[in-house]
């Protein structure tokens, strides 16, 4: 039986033509005894809102007069909430040099994404040209006619920059110029990547937004040099820190970059949805993928599991929630299995460590979320424990880490990443012909970048440095259930507050700072962190440093206190003496903490004792050459390697094959070499195991790869 025949309710807009509004009205009346009118409306245009069961609303939507209809969802408000959520609504109503209210008007924002559809109505007066360089010519429009690979990303990125209609982004009136460096898909390549930022140093825009990356955590990497590069060239260059936390070292490219604005992902004022089983004290998070319905289930549902989904045998989960683990067949592929089941719901959960943020290719009448792996494979323990039923509770949360956002801190640097956070869950915005609710730390960036558009408008002569501290020293620190404060490579400087931000008379640069590496065996040490602080006000400005509190093998000296003339800045020096083996191994972090009058900065700090316990091995890819019987692969080491091999099985037997490479005392960065099959024998698909070993740690990846001439491998 067909989904849309079941008869549940369901809300829709209907939007009519004006001369036959009131026969539309008279005949819901009369023809459509389950539909409830909820709203008429009379300026915005002709229609009305309704509820009603889902044939009548599908009969309706025939009648002679309808025009269009769209689903009401209470993801609707989402950017209306998330943008007064970082001050944005109250800036509007100041005003900049020129007397002009601060909506960016005059500011050109680069979107580096999919494109942008520049014909939607929200966007269309703010789209000022732009660049393809998927296909090479000057309409940078998002993929549209491509079954199954269209796009809508980068026009959900620009509406909350600066939407200009039925919703408003961050700044409404800046400049939008849109560069497709990804193409179907999503899908696009580093060249793509580093050409749209080259053409936007070139077209001399004010601000890019990367909303996009990878998953190598290495400062070196080029998208992320290219970034600093940008920034260099007075761009202020913002970047999506990536969705693969909650683990430390996600943080990926060209979310490194040390000149950038890297991003992670808070959450705005929301209901969360949580499971629970039974009796059992623990509460699951769910995190609905991207085009799916909220989740919104009340009473107690019996769950089922299915395996990966591919089975030809699906269980009975008529009436239930069906449980399945990501991998083989895409979360669509998976959820459609499941709603041809008549499942009530649809829970994915991640086949590595952490959450992830996915997205559904069609819009589903079921609700479909993701867990954690940890969480899914409790949940199936529970199913074979006793027959489990889950009921849905919803918490009330706000400035909260998003699970998925990716942590830092950066391999090498030991930089403190992100820098800021901002709202990346739940954020509804334009997508081509529409609205959509999305989230990630593709969502957060956006409104970092449209912040940075207004304090641009605001104050025309700041750097790209000035604007980034600006954000980050007035950003609100946030704090976890317990009370304790979120760690800084998983806050950096906290939430951004525009309102704050514009209105900065000091400003701090660098705005964190990391001490770097020392060892176990190291004597007493001292680090050196020279910081400048900017007087930008009209009065001379007193500052004094809070004094740390004691710890044992760790000295602070401090300047004592001191004064900055108005409009100048005064470079201080900060000196930390360490005694490694008195510390011990790990990550070690803070906030310092600057007083000027009623005014508290607070500034990160971090530093690491011994080689940490960061992948050894990332960003493994495999495939074809440029000539026949060429292969090729690369992989990255964000610290070297001691040893590394790649060895080759039987993908049936297991049978040791080959090794196809191994080295020694490797140096860090990218490693790209190329292999000749027929010289070494080797034709079909072969199991690999990839293994890095560096200062006693040993980390492996095992994949398939294949000497045919289409590619498999990667990682």
């Amino acid at each position: 039986m067909p989904k849309e025949d079941f008869d549940e309710m369901v809300h829709e807009i209907i939007i009519t033509d004006e001369n036959q509004f009131n026969s539309i009205i008279d005949k819901v009346k009369t023809i459509y005894p389950s539909i409830k009118i909820n709203h008429i409306y009379k300026h915005v245009f002709s229609g009305f809102s309704v509820t009603g069961k889902r044939r009548d609303i599908q009969k309706l939507k025939t009648e002679s007069g309808v025009q269009h209809s769209s689903p009401v969802t209470t993801y609707q408000v989402s950017v209306e909430e998330s943008v007064p959520f970082i001050g944005g609504d109250e800036i509007r109503s100041h005003f900049d040099q020129k007397d002009h209210r601060l909506t960016g008007k005059g500011v050109k924002v680069g979107v580096i994404d999919t494109g942008v559809d520049y014909t939607h109505p929200d966007l269309r007066r703010n789209y000022k040209g732009g660049y393809d360089l998927v296909d090479g010519d000057d309409d940078p429009m998002e993929t549209k006619g491509v079954e199954g690979r269209n796009t809508s990303h980068g026009t959900h990125v620009a509406g909350i920059i600066a939407a200009n209609g039925k919703i408003k982004g961050v700044a409404p009136e800046a400049d939008i110029i849109g560069y497709r460096a990804l193409g179907p898909g999503g899908m696009g390549t580093s060249e793509q990547v580093i050409a749209a930022i080259d053409k936007a140093i070139e077209d001399k825009v004010d601000v890019i937004n990367l909303s996009l990356g990878n998953t190598i955590n290495g400062p070196d990497w080029p998208t992320s040099l290219a970034l600093d590069k940008a920034t260099e060239k007075g761009i202020v260059a913002v970047t999506s820190s990536g969705n693969s936390g909650p683990m430390v070292w996600t943080v990926g490219s060209p979310g490194t970059s040390s000149r950038a604005i890297s991003v992670g992902a808070s959450t705005p004022p929301m209901k969360v949805p949580y499971l629970t089983v039974g009796f059992a004290d623990r509460k699951i998070e769910l995190q609905p993928l991207q085009g799916s319905l909220p989740w919104k289930l009340q009473k107690k549902y019996k769950i089922v599991y299915a395996g990966m989904g591919t089975e030809k045998t699906f269980p009975k989960v008529k009436d239930k929630i069906v449980l399945m683990e990501r991998g083989q067949i895409t979360f669509t592929e998976k959820a459609v299995r499941a709603l041809k089941a008549e499942a009530s719901a649809v829970l994915i959960y991640n086949n590595t460590d952490g959450n992830f943020s996915g997205s559904l290719d069609q819009e589903l009448p079921i609700p479909v979320a993701s867990l954690s792996k940890a969480d899914g494979e409790w949940l199936k323990k529970q199913m074979k424990a006793q027959n489990a039923v889950v009921k849905t509770s919803f918490q009330e949360v706000k400035d909260t880490i998003a699970s998925f956002s990716s942590r830092g801190p950066v391999t090498h640097t030991w930089a403190i990443k992100p820098d800021v956070v901002a709202p990346g869950v739940a954020i509804d915005s334009t997508i081509p012909n529409g609205y959509q609710e999305m989230q990630g730390t593709s969502m957060a960036a956006p409104h970092v970048a449209g912040a940075s558009a207004i304090i641009k408008q605001a104050h025309p002569g700041w750097t790209p440095e000035q604007i980034k501290a600006a954000l980050m020293n007035t950003a609100r620190l946030l704090e976890k259930d317990d009370g304790t404060l979120y760690k800084p490579y998983e806050q950096g400087a906290g939430r951004i507050q525009l309102h704050e931000a514009i209105h900065s008379e000091t400003l701090i640069y660098p705005g964190s700072f990391s001490a770097g590496l020392l060892h176990h065996q190291d004597e007493r040490t001292e680090k050196t962190i020279k910081i400048t602080i900017d007087n930008q006000s009209e009065e001379e400005k007193k500052y004094s440093f809070e004094i740390p509190k004691n710890k044992k093998g760790i000295q602070w000296d401090l300047p004592i206190p001191f004064a900055v003339q108005p409009k100048q800045k005064r470079e201080i020096t900060i000196r930390l003496d360490i005694t490694p083996s008195t510390i011990g191994a790990g990550l070690h972090y803070g906030n310092l903490f600057l007083k000027e009058g009623k005014n508290r900065y607070h500034i990160p700090y971090m530093y690491v004792i011994e080689e940490p316990d960061y992948p050894r091995i990332m960003g493994f890819q495999f495939g074809k050459g440029d000539k026949e019987d060429l292969f090729r692969y690369e992989l990255y080491l964000p610290g070297g390697a001691d040893e590394y091999g790649i060895v080759l099985y039987n993908p049936d037997s297991l049978r040791f094959v080959t090794f196809l490479d191994w080295d020694r005392n490797v140096a860090r960065g990218l490693v790209e070499k190329e292999v000749n099959r027929k010289d070494r024998n080797l034709r079909g698909v072969f199991k690999a195991i990839i293994f890095v070993r560096k200062a006693g740690k040993e980390d492996i990846i095992e994949t398939e790869i294949s000497f045919e001439d289409t590619m498999i491998g990667g990682h």
